[in-house]
């Protein structure tokens, strides 16, 4: 179907949250615009269009300009119900954050192998799969993952604090391979 108008072309529909993630994204990117002489720093002597800084100064103002617009259009646009139904969706999702926070916080303590099998099994029994058969793709999935990683393409990653109470034997192979 053709838009009848320019005006229905351009309509601008706003979304449960939208004004919240509008401010969100402007805040970020201002706070990110006051950072740039600090992380970045502009070269004396050398012409504007080969300064380091210009590219991330460029696409910050972008961002602010940009983040400003959509702050001014959903602010504009008709207001519907469910913003913090929605924000509170967002909020939900950090839940994954933390676990992987923990997650590599029991790394040097239980190993690579151990921690990454057991976070492989609680994410698929806190994603709701159940099943014994699920379980234990899950678990191989994590002995997988360590021996790719450890094994193969040899990732330096520490040794887990457990490892120090395995035999001698047994410890050089675990310090290297799982």
């Amino acid at each position: 179907m053709i838009a009848k108008t320019l005006q229905d072309m351009f309509k601008r529909y706003r979304r449960p949250g939208d004004v919240v993630f509008a401010v969100l994204f402007l805040g970020f990117s201002v706070f990110l615009l006051t950072q740039l002489g600090e992380q970045t720093k502009a070269v004396k002597r050398t012409k504007w269009f080969a300064q380091p800084n210009l590219w991330p100064m460029i696409s910050l103002w972008a961002m602010v300009i940009f983040g400003f617009l959509h702050w001014l259009s959903s602010a504009m646009s008709p207001r519907l119900l469910g913003r913090w139904t929605e924000v509170g969706f967002w909020v939900r999702s950090f839940e994954y954050v933390a676990y992987f926070l923990v997650y590599v916080m029991l790394v040097p303590i239980l190993g690579y192998l151990l921690s990454t099998v057991l976070f492989a099994v609680f994410l698929a029994l806190r994603t709701g799969f159940r099943g014994a058969r699920t379980v234990g793709i899950a678990a191989l999935f994590g002995v997988f993952v360590t021996v790719v990683f450890r094994a193969f393409l040899q990732v330096k990653i520490p040794a887990g604090a457990v490892y120090e109470y395995l035999p001698d034997s047994v410890r050089a192979f675990a310090l290297t391979y799982l």
